[in-house]
Parts: C-alpha cells; sequence; structure tokens
C-alpha cells in the first residue's frame, strides 16, 4: 500500500478544486484557509493482483481518496471503470464533501474504486477483486471512518461482498458500507435514488420558478440506473422524455415517449425504447426545455456546448459539464442546476441507509420517499435564494452554501 506524496496530490487541479476556490474567493476566504478546504486528508494507492479463470494473473490499481471528515466519516462510492486514476477520484472525492454538506447530512467525503472493466471479468473474477479490495483497505473503512458505495460499476451485489468481507474481520456491522441488498441490510428506495432525486430537484426548481412543468420536453443522456428512474419521475410529473441514450446509441420521438415504453426498457440492460436512431451529440444538440446529462464526465464541453439548446441543465452524472463549457453556456443565459445539488439523492439514502443499520430499525419505502423530497426540496430553495441575494448562479450558490459549512465545521474542530 503506497501513502501518495502531498506534492504529487497538489500537482493537479480538479474542475472541483477550481469551483470550490471560487467559492471561497467569493466568501472572502485567505489564502492559507482555501488550501486547506482543497487539501485532502488521506490519498492511498494499491496494486490488486487478480488470478483469472484460466490461471493467469491481472495486476489492478485501487484507490482511495479522504477528503475532509469534520461534519463526519468519510462517504462516497467505489467506481469500477478502465479510466479511473487517482486525479479523477481526488475531484470526487471534493465533489462529495461538497454535496454531503449542500444536503446536510453528516459526512465529509471520499472517492476511488479499481481500474477495471467489470463488464470484462466473469462474476467470481469480480468477486475475488472485490474483497481483495477490502483486504488492502479495510484499515481506513468503517462505519465510523469511510463508507463505501455504489458508483460507477458496482451494483448492491459488490457491495453485499464488501459487507461480507469486512465482517469477517470486524464481525457484523453493515453499516460499514451502503447501497447493499435490502436482505442484507439495505435500504428500500436506495436503487432509484439518485435518478427519483433529480425529478425531485427539477419539480421544486420550477415551484420555486413559478413554471409549469407539464409537457416540458426532456433530452436524457445516459439511459442506466440514474437515467432510468429520472426518466420516470420526470414522466410521472408530465414531462415529456423525447430522447435517451446509452454508451452506444440514442432514440429521439417527436411526441415523446411514454410512461409504459420506459418501464419496459428501463428493466433490461443497455434496452433503449423504440424511435429514431439518433447519435448522442444528436441528442445533446436537441431543442427541449431540460437537457439531462447521466452518463460519465465532460460529456459537454467546449466543442459541443455551442450546439446545446436546452434552456436548463440538470447536472445527474458527476461533472457532466467542464468548465469551458459552464463558462460557455452560463454567459448564454442556461440555466444549470449543479450536480452537487442534482445528484444529491444517492447520499442522502445512503445516509439513511446508514442511520438505520446503526440503529438497526427499517424505514418503509414511502418514509424514504418523504424524506429524499423534504431535504432535496429544502438544499433546493437554499440554492435558489442565496443565487438571488447572491446575483449569480446556481452552481455558485450551491458551493458556497457548502463550503462555508464545510469550513465552520473545520475550524470548530479546532485546527
Amino acid at each position: 500500500m503506497t501513502i501518495i506524496d502531498p506534492d504529487e496530490a497538489s500537482s493537479a487541479r480538479s474542475i472541483h478544486d477550481a469551483f470550490f476556490a471560487e467559492a471561497c474567493a467569493a466568501l472572502g476566504y485567505d489564502d492559507s484557509t482555501t488550501t486547506m478546504l482543497l487539501l485532502a486528508s488521506r490519498e492511498i494507492r494499491a496494486e490488486l493482483p487478480l488470478r483469472r479463470d484460466d490461471g493467469s494473473i491481472s495486476v489492478f490499481n485501487a484507490f482511495r481518496v479522504q477528503h475532509h471528515n469534520a461534519r463526519g466519516p468519510y462517504k462516497g462510492g467505489l467506481r469500477y471503470h478502465p479510466d479511473l486514476d487517482l486525479n479523477e477520484s481526488r475531484g470526487l472525492a471534493c465533489l462529495m464533501t461538497l454535496k454531503a454538506a449542500l444536503v446536510d447530512v453528516p459526512f465529509g467525503g471520499a472517492k476511488g474504486g479499481i481500474d477495471c472493466d467489470p463488464h470484462a471479468l466473469s462474476s467470481t473474477e469480480l468477486e475475488r477483486l472485490t474483497r481483495a479490495f477490502v483486504g488492502k483497505f479495510h484499515r481506513l473503512l468503517g462505519p465510523n471512518r469511510d463508507i463505501p458505495a455504489p458508483d460507477v460499476g458496482p451494483d448492491a451485489q459488490v457491495m453485499a461482498w464488501i459487507n461480507d468481507e469486512y465482517a469477517k474481520l470486524y464481525g457484523y456491522n453493515p453499516a460499514a458500507v451502503t447501497g447493499k441488498p435490502i436482505i442484507v441490510g439495505g435500504s428500500h428506495g436506495r436503487v432509484e435514488a439518485t435518478g427519483r432525486g433529480v425529478s425531485i430537484v427539477i419539480d421544486a426548481l420550477a415551484r420555486l420558478r413559478g413554471e409549469d412543468l407539464n409537457g416540458s420536453r426532456v433530452a436524457i443522456q445516459g439511459f442506466g440506473n440514474v437515467g432510468t428512474h429520472a426518466a420516470l419521475g420526470l414522466a410521472a410529473l408530465g414531462l415529456t422524455v423525447v430522447a435517451v441514450s446509452n454508451v452506444g446509441s440514442a432514440r429521439y420521438a417527436a411526441n415523446g415517449f411514454s410512461t409504459a415504453e420506459l418501464a419496459a426498457a428501463a428493466t433490461e440492460h443497455d434496452r433503449l425504447p423504440e424511435g429514431d436512431t439518433i447519435t448522442n451529440a444528436e441528442l445533446l444538440a436537441l431543442d427541449c426545455d431540460y437537457l439531462i446529462p447521466a452518463a460519465m464526465g465532460g460529456a459537454i464541453h467546449a466543442r459541443n456546448a455551442p450546439d446545446v439548446r436546452a434552456r436548463v441543465i440538470v447536472e445527474a452524472a458527476n461533472s457532466p459539464l467542464t468548465a469551458d463549457a459552464d463558462a460557455l453556456l452560463g454567459a448564454r443565459g442556461v440555466t444549470i442546476v449543479p450536480d452537487i445539488l442534482a445528484n444529491a439523492g444517492g447520499i442522502i439514502v445512503s445516509y439513511f441507509e446508514w442511520v438505520q443499520n446503526l440503529q438497526q430499525v427499517s424505514w418503509t419505502l414511502d418514509q424514504v420517499h418523504d424524506g429524499l423530497r423534504d431535504r432535496l426540496a429544502a438544499a433546493t430553495e437554499q440554492v435558489v435564494i442565496r443565487a438571488a441575494h447572491d446575483d449569480t448562479d446556481y452552481r455558485s450558490a450551491a458551493y458556497r452554501i457548502a463550503t462555508v459549512k464545510v469550513k465552520d465545521a473545520f475550524f470548530l474542530s479546532g485546527f
């Protein structure tokens, strides 16, 4: 296990660091305070040798960045993706710190994972690799230290393996990991939390702005777990979902997909509803009211931002807009709902799962949904009020709200 040198850690700045630093400047924090808030508490890298089913050996890299824990234990997903590296983990850990603060759950931020393609591994290989991850990182994990959750790649089954491997070392303690299957301590409503949260934020924002959502046209890039549940939630609110996509293709329906079509497609991996075939680039350029990038980061950048015609972009993915795209679209008057608000449903219901595990109780689905709606609606209202007060955009307002909470907790802790 290698502890990363702080000089190496400070060499790369993520988009989240940039927005965080801008918030610090707007709040009047000095350079020393800004530096301390940006600096991660710990960065870890480990090598995970895996014996494949055919007897060969592959070596994967695993990462965990623990950003800040002044507001509570570190919390953040595990990402299984071949492009994952330490720099991406840094940015996502910072994002988690701010997201938890914005929606007022008592966690700090962490992120990490393994640079593997889970689809290229057999189930037994994936299990061995996951258990190897726990073997290398378990001393840094735990219900009051660092609580992993699923991100891109891992699912509830992976979380169940982590839960079991951790229990072998420390005894039964389901609060050490969230996103588990319900039968082993998971929470109702966790699977759909992030996508459902997107629809809650859009509904809350429209109410605050006095807008009628009925018939508004929506395009969703990424019809995975988040995109499917966002689509179903928005359709239930009366919006018209006109386009959806996966990594390989996109479908467009001028009059919108029915809720039944969306629900049927959502039940099968990589299936899209029937419609006209378009490219992902064409989806991003559609004339629509809401554009929801729900795939990977950097989908909208300086080269394709001029083609975007949506009046509102809701960041269901983490960092789907680059800094350049954010500036270009903001200058055109496009409303951007930032990821630390739009996709915060996942960390909220992860918090609910953690609380249930600690208290050894189980909430109903209605309790989870009500709690999710209340927290996201309250956070959305705070962002809208702060943006109006500061005469700024929603991203800047959200970052300022979160940054104040992180800074106050950090210094009240006695730094």
